[in-house]
């Protein structure tokens, strides 16, 4: 590695660092879009965000209960 010293000064070592986090950096880069991109919504699963009255409204809505339990649900809710 004599010709990379004489070359460039002896900086040929700290170009390597940067070389290494440069591409360690894409590499981490890479990674965070393809989880981003990969969310619950993109895989078809509900957003975790959701409040217990929208997901009640939703399942009234659906069907799978009835205005009685709907009415009960929500005050139990709201207590």
């Amino acid at each position: 590695m004599w010709f990379l010293g004489s070359h460039m000064g002896g900086w040929w070592w700290l170009m390597m660092i940067f070389y290494v986090f440069f591409l360690a950096g894409i590499v981490i880069l890479i990674i965070f879009l393809v989880k981003w991109l990969s969310g619950p919504e993109r895989r078809g699963l509900p957003p975790s965000k959701d409040e217990p009255l929208e997901i009640l409204k939703r399942r009234y809505a659906k069907g799978e209960i009835d205005k009685e339990q709907f009415e009960q649900m929500k005050k139990d809710l709201k207590s």
